[in-house]
């Protein structure tokens, strides 16, 4: 962070996909809004991180989701740039020591979109159609919806994935809502999955802000911005995670939201096949969000049995 009379220069961290910018962009407007443009300035640093040059390959094979952020977290530590966006499902439970996720967004829509043009539903597809994913957990709900589908790992930012899709390299995709919403892409959404049938990762539709821990000046820049009901569904949705070790190896789900003064949780865990899947569900007070999460999680995981996780490894 740097300062030039009275005004603060505020470096975003960001990888450099169209959809990771225009989420980098969203913050400097909210930056910008929130302490008024003649006070704040942003500069918006790309970081090529190692998941978005490596694409032939499943993220469980090489590393999993820290894959996205380790190059950006290391220009974080070493005070290249001040804060780091990021889509919060992207995020490892464990960040590296002095890092924290200080702040969360309004969160987006969270459901998944279905995008084809051979059906309007998953349902709709023909026997033996291809659908093409990079999520374990997608993968393994369209299994269970749809045994008789062909799902094939599909790597690369939206661009890519709507490329091949439209090249005829699979019959249909999912992407997460709130990214095609981001890029002003909604136009090319088919269908919405069910929330309830289809829940979507712990995380999807936010954006999160990574910071230093104890570094005060930036936590009272970016204080404004954090959304206090995204962030205690954020609470139960990541000690779900944190609970099931959860990265890109385990097929899981997990969805909070606020409705009446409760908050309310749905978790899931999956074998990547689809054929065996467990489900709870939580209401309690928002203030106990981590502890509903994990409380969640500990029943799948008694219910399940130590040999389902095992399958996973």
């Amino acid at each position: 962070m740097t300062r030039r009379d009275s005004t603060t220069t505020i470096r975003i961290g960001t990888r450099s996909s169209p959809l990771a910018l225009a989420q980098a962009n969203e913050v400097k407007q909210h930056l910008i809004a929130a302490h008024g443009g003649n006070n704040i300035e942003v500069e918006i640093i790309e970081i090529s991180t190692k998941g978005d040059r490596i694409l032939d390959r499943a993220l469980s094979e090489i590393g999993g989701k820290g894959l996205f952020t380790e190059e950006i977290e290391k220009q974080l530590l070493e005070n290249d740039i001040d804060i780091a966006v990021h889509s919060t499902k992207d995020m490892p439970t464990e960040l590296p020591q002095g890092l924290e996720l200080s702040c969360f967004l309004p969160r987006e829509a969270p459901a998944d979109a279905f995008i084809s043009g051979k059906a309007s539903t998953i349902e709709e597809l023909p026997q033996g159609a291809v659908i093409g994913s990079a999520s374990l957990r997608r993968q393994a709900l369209i299994r269970r919806m749809r045994p008789d589908i062909e799902v094939i790992t599909f790597r690369g930012n939206v661009q890519s994935r709507l490329r091949k899709l439209k090249e005829g390299v699979v019959d249909a995709t999912l992407l997460a809502e709130a990214g095609l919403n981001r890029l002003g892409m909604q136009h090319i959404i088919t269908s919405i999955l069910p929330l309830d049938r289809f829940p979507p990762a712990p995380g999807q539709g936010v954006i999160c802000i990574e910071s230093r821990i104890n570094d005060d000046t930036t936590g009272a820049i970016l204080a404004p911005l954090n959304d206090a009901d995204t962030h205690t569904a954020l609470r139960a949705e990541r000690s779900f995670l944190a609970a099931l070790d959860g990265s890109c190896r385990t097929p899981l789900a997990g969805y909070a939201f606020l409705q009446e003064n409760q908050l309310h949780f749905h978790g899931m865990i999956l074998s990547p096949d689809g054929k065996n899947m467990y489900e709870t569900t939580r209401t309690g007070n928002p203030d106990d969000g981590a502890a509903l999460g994990a409380d969640a999680a500990r029943q799948l995981r008694h219910q399940a049995g130590d040999g389902f996780f095992a399958d996973w490894s």
